[in-house]
């Protein structure tokens, strides 16, 4: 695939809550999961083996920055991880929330709706996408 024709090597891939020179971590704008961030190798590799250990370790480290921060500000009920990249083979990280109620739950959020709109149990600050912004940026700094 050439680079230009990599929508993330082209564009963002969601709202930009940290970057570095190697990866950066979006929020994927996901009205029934919000709170869904990606974690975007900046450079155009297609899997986790084609990144030397040390890039793949700063790119897990990320992933786990991410869920923790998840975790602490959306409070869900559990977190999916994945990493496909098979419509999109540029390589990036899923970190979903997950609530009890959700459009999806049980199911994989690709799956067919079990119930419509948005979880009901989610509560959360209005401000979540600065203290997410906050938590990445300080655990990935440290």
């Amino acid at each position: 695939m050439m680079k230009n024709a990599c929508e993330l090597c082209t564009q963002d891939g969601g709202e930009v809550v940290f970057r570095n020179t190697s990866l950066r971590v979006v929020i994927a704008n996901d009205s029934d999961y919000p709170g869904f961030c990606r974690i975007i190798w900046n450079a155009h590799v297609k899997e986790m083996t084609d990144l030397s250990e040390a890039q793949r370790a700063e790119m897990m480290a990320a992933v786990f920055a991410v869920e923790s921060a998840v975790r602490k500000i959306m409070q869900p009920h559990k977190i999916n991880l994945a990493s496909l990249g098979n419509m999109t083979p540029h390589l990036h990280w899923h970190v979903i929330p997950r609530y009890a109620d959700d459009r999806h739950f049980p199911a994989p959020i690709w799956a067919a709706a079990a119930r419509p709109g948005p979880a009901q149990s989610v509560h959360f600050s209005d401000n979540w996408r600065a203290q997410l912004s906050t938590f990445i940026s300080t655990s990935l700094h440290t």
